[in-house]
C-alpha cells in the first residue's frame, strides 16, 4: 500500500507548490521550444547555416505555423487521455513528445524533420494549456488556486526568455541538448508525484484519493478536513452524473453551464485576438522603424530578449497579485490598457504615413505595455477562470475546445497578418486589435463573475438570471412546505 509523508508543518502549502511547479515544468520546456524559433531560424536562414543550405522563408513559415495547426486535434486528444488514463500519465506523454521533438532535430537537419518536430511541439502545446491548468487546479486549495494557476504563463515566458538568452550565447547543437534535458528531467522527477484527487475519486479509488489529499494539504489521512474535501469532490461529480453523458449535449441543455462555456470561449478569443501574437512577430520591424533617428539600435536577439524580459515581469506580477486583486479587476485593467496601447500603436503608424512627427520611442514603449498586459492578465487569467467555472466532467472538454479555437486563430494570424496589413494598412490592423481588447474589457465588467477563492456553486449562482433565481427560491419554499407537512 502506497503511503505519502509530509515533512512540513500541518496545513502547510509547500507540497501543493512543489507539485504545481513540477506539473508546469513541461510548460517551461514548451516555452523554450517556442523561444527556439527566434534565434535559431535566423541562424538556419543565414549564410553560415549549420545545415549547409539555408532554410527558405516558406519553410520557416510552415515551421512556425504547423505547431498551432497540430495543436487543434491534440487538444481533444490530451483532454480525452486526461479523463481516461489520468492527468499524470497524460503529462508524462506531453514530456515524451517534447523529447521526441529534440531527438528528431538532433538526428536530422532535413526540412521534413524540422516541420515534424514542430508538429510534436503542437501536441505538447495542447498538453501544457489543457492538462497543466486542470491538473494544477485539482491539486490546489481555493486560497492559492489563482497563484498556482498563474505559474503556467510564468513558466512559459521564462522558458522563452531562457532560449532568447542562450540562443545568443551557445552554438546550435548544445542548445538542442539543453532543450532535450528539460523534458527528460521532468520525466524522471514527476514519477514521484501523485495523481489528481479528482481523477482518483472519479475512478472510485477513495483510499488513494484520501492519501493524496492528505499529502497535498500536509495533514493526517484521518483528518476531518481531508474527508470534507473528498466529500465535496464526490458531491460535485455525483451532480455531474445527473446530466447527459455527452458533454456538449449537457452543456447545451443547462443554461448556466452554457453561459459559462460562452464566457470561456469569448475570453479565449479575446486573448488570442488581442494582437499579442502578430505584435511579437512584427516586433523586429517596429524596433527598426523606432530606432530611426533615436540612436537606439538593437539586434533581433536583443529585441527578443527585451520582450521576453517584459513577458516574465508581467507573468510574475500576475502570480503575485492575482489572489489579492481578484480575477475580474485584473483582467479588466489589462484588457483596457492593452486596447489603449494598440490604438496608440495604430495612431503612430497612421501619423508616420502622413509624415507627422511622433516620438520615436513611442512604439517601443507601447509594444512593451501590450506584451506586459498580455502576460500579466489576458494570458494567465483567461486560463485560470476557465478552469474555475467548470466541474471535473466539463473542464477537459471545454479547455480543449477553447484552446483549439485559440490555436486555429493563431494559425490564421501567423499566415495572413502581414499580407492583410500590407493590403489595408498596418494601422487598420492595430485599431482592430485595440477595439477587440476594449470590447473584452467591457465584457469582463458586464458578464464575467468573480471567481477568486469561491466554490463553483457560488459562482454559478452569480451567473443565473433573475428568473432562474426566482424559480430556485420558489422550489426551495415548496420543498420546505412539503417537509413541514
Amino acid at each position: 500500500m502506497r503511503k505519502y509523508y509530509f515533512l512540513f508543518g500541518e496545513g502547510s502549502k509547500v507540497n501543493q507548490i512543489l507539485c504545481a511547479v513540477l506539473i508546469n515544468l513541461p510548460v517551461f520546456a514548451y516555452g523554450a521550444s517556442i523561444g527556439w524559433m527566434s534565434p535559431m531560424t535566423l541562424l538556419l536562414q543565414g549564410e553560415h547555416s549549420p545545415r549547409g543550405t539555408p532554410l527558405t522563408a516558406s519553410e520557416v513559415s510552415w515551421m512556425a505555423a504547423v505547431a498551432y495547426l497540430t495543436s487543434v486535434p491534440a487538444n481533444y486528444l490530451v483532454a480525452f487521455m486526461g479523463d481516461k488514463i489520468g492527468r499524470k500519465i497524460t503529462l508524462l506523454f506531453v514530456s515524451t513528445m517534447l523529447c521526441a521533438c529534440w531527438i528528431l532535430k538532433l538526428s536530422s537537419m532535413d526540412t521534413w524533420a524540422f516541420i515534424l518536430a514542430r508538429a510534436f511541439v503542437g501536441v505538447s502545446m495542447a498538453g501544457c494549456y489543457v492538462t497543466c491548468p486542470l491538473y494544477t487546479k485539482e491539486i490546489s486549495q481555493d486560497c492559492i488556486r489563482g497563484f498556482l494557476g498563474s505559474l503556467t504563463i510564468l513558466f512559459h515566458t521564462t522558458g522563452n526568455l531562457l532560449l532568447y538568452v542562450i540562443g545568443d550565447l551557445m552554438s546550435y547543437r548544445p542548445i538542442l541538448w539543453t532543450c532535450l534535458a528539460m523534458p527528460t528531467l521532468h520525466l524522471v522527477l514527476f514519477l514521484m508525484m501523485p495523481e489528481s484527487p479528482s481523477y482518483l475519486v472519479k475512478q472510485g479509488n477513495l483510499e488513494e484519493a484520501a492519501r493524496v489529499v492528505a499529502w497535498l494539504r500536509c495533514r493526517k489521512e484521518d483528518d476531518p478536513k481531508v474527508f470534507q474535501e473528498l466529500d465535496f469532490i464526490r458531491k460535485e461529480q455525483k451532480k455531474d452524473e445527473e446530466s447527459s453523458k455527452f458533454v456538449f449535449k449537457a452543456i447545451l441543455k443547462d443554461p448556466v453551464i452554457f453561459r459559462a462555456f460562452r464566457i470561456a470561449l469569448v475570453i479565449a478569443l479575446a486573448r488570442e485576438a488581442c494582437g499579442a501574437v502578430p505584435v511579437l512577430n512584427f516586433a523586429g520591424e517596429i524596433f527598426a522603424l523606432a530606432s530611426e533617428g533615436s540612436g537606439l539600435v538593437l539586434t533581433p536577439n536583443q529585441q527578443a530578449m527585451m520582450l521576453g524580459a517584459v513577458q516574465v515581469l508581467g507573468s510574475t506580477l500576475a502570480a503575485s497579485v492575482v489572489e489579492k486583486a481578484g480575477r475580474k479587476p485584473l483582467l479588466f485593467v489589462t484588457s483596457f490598457l492593452s486596447g489603449l496601447s494598440m490604438c496608440l500603436l495604430a495612431s503612430w503608424f497612421l501619423a508616420r504615413e502622413y509624415s507627422l512627427a511622433w516620438p520615436a520611442w513611442m512604439p517601443i514603449t507601447v509594444l512593451c505595455i501590450c506584451i506586459f498586459c498580455d502576460s500579466s492578465g489576458l494570458q494567465p487569467l483567461t486560463v485560470i477562470v476557465t478552469g474555475e467555472i467548470f466541474s471535473y466532467k466539463y473542464r477537459g472538454t471545454v479547455m480543449a475546445t477553447t484552446m483549439s479555437v485559440a490555436s486555429f486563430v493563431d494559425f490564421l494570424q501567423m499566415l495572413f497578418f502581414k499580407p492583410l496589413a500590407n493590403a489595408v494598412g498596418i494601422h487598420v490592423s492595430f485599431y482592430f486589435f485595440g477595439v477587440i481588447c476594449i470590447a473584452a474589457a467591457i465584457y469582463v465588467i458586464l458578464v464575467l463573475p468573480e471567481t477568486k477563492q469561491r466554490p463553483l456553486e457560488e459562482i454559478y449562482e452569480d451567473m443565473k438570471s433573475k428568473k432562474e433565481k426566482k424559480t430556485d427560491i420558489e422550489t426551495q419554499e415548496n420543498e420546505k412546505e412539503i417537509y413541514v407537512f
